[in-house]
């Protein structure tokens, strides 16, 4: 799997704007708020229109071999859906963020791990692996991996909590070409309490014993403004909601998330992200 090299130590970052330029306003962005990684859409993130970019702009991005990239697939996309015209449009969504994310050289595309919508878990994960396989067996050199990022638990969704990673990962014969994005509100909402340095570090270790160390490839640092097993998505500056800023410090010195990005999809604009940003710097050690 392409992109599995570490850090000396975890880059801090965001998901950055892209309106009026990828680079040029989405790096800008990343140094307004001292982004060490960052995250983007490379289609409206709740639509299924694409585009093809810009090459301009591509060519900037690749340039930043110091700013390690991830993107962010359209959140329409559902692989376990039972209907055959949403299931369609999100696999061709999925491979336009694939392609995408191949020519500004991102270490991988964070897909939502989806719904059954109806029928149960089984029939989900059977559909999702009627869809995902094939799109996995055509990745081809230069393409980023596919990074599933379990969901808040809300309705019949497939992946919520840790557990839930073995089954889905069981469906995909645990292909080599799938990661991990975490994203520690989902995590709170689905149950695991991360509210402590010690509630963290079991998550991490649970995470390592079940789905293995090397699978997690981004974090999605998040507060939360929901409490702990609401299974309500629902993203809080950090140390401004239930879980509190002292257990985010965990992750950079567990085992399983040291070295991982850290990637923040909090409250804006660059202000508070910018406040994000140096509360984890100062959690790092800085």
């Amino acid at each position: 799997m392409s992109g599995e090299q570490r850090h000396p130590r975890s880059p801090v970052g965001a998901h950055v704007p892209v309106a009026g330029g990828m680079a040029a306003k989405g790096l800008a962005y990343a140094e307004e708020i001292g982004a060490e990684t960052v995250q983007v859409f490379v289609s409206n993130p709740r639509g299924w229109a694409t585009n093809d970019g810009d090459p301009g702009q591509d060519a900037r991005m690749r340039e930043r071999t110091d700013l390690p990239l991830f993107v962010h697939a359209p959140y329409l996309i559902n692989l376990g859906t039972p209907s055959e015209e949403t299931a369609d449009k999100s696999v061709a969504s999925l491979e336009h963020a694939l392609a995408r994310g191949g020519r500004i050289d991102a270490r991988g595309v964070v897909v939502h791990t989806g719904s059954a919508v109806s029928g149960g878990r089984e029939a989900g994960l059977k559909r999702t692996r009627e869809r995902l396989m094939p799109v996995l067996e055509r990745l081809g050199e230069g393409v980023p991996p596919v990074l599933l990022e379990p969901m808040a638990g809300q309705g019949q969704v497939l992946c919520a909590t840790v557990n839930d990673l073995v089954p889905y990962f069981e469906a995909l014969e645990w292909h080599p070409n799938v990661g991990v994005c975490l994203d520690t509100a989902h995590m709170f909402a689905a149950g695991h309490d991360i509210s402590t340095p010690e509630g963290m570090r079991e998550a991490l270790d649970r995470f390592g014993a079940l789905v293995g160390a090397h699978r997690l490839r981004l974090v999605h640092v998040n507060d939360s403004k929901a409490p702990c097993g609401s299974n309500k998505d629902r993203h809080e500056n950090i140390g401004a909601g239930h879980i509190g800023a002292a257990p985010f410090g965990e992750l950079f010195t567990h085992p399983v998330s040291a070295g991982v990005p850290l990637v923040l999809e909090t409250p804006g604009p660059a202000g508070p992200h910018a406040a994000d940003v140096a509360t984890l710097k100062g959690l790092r050690g800085e």
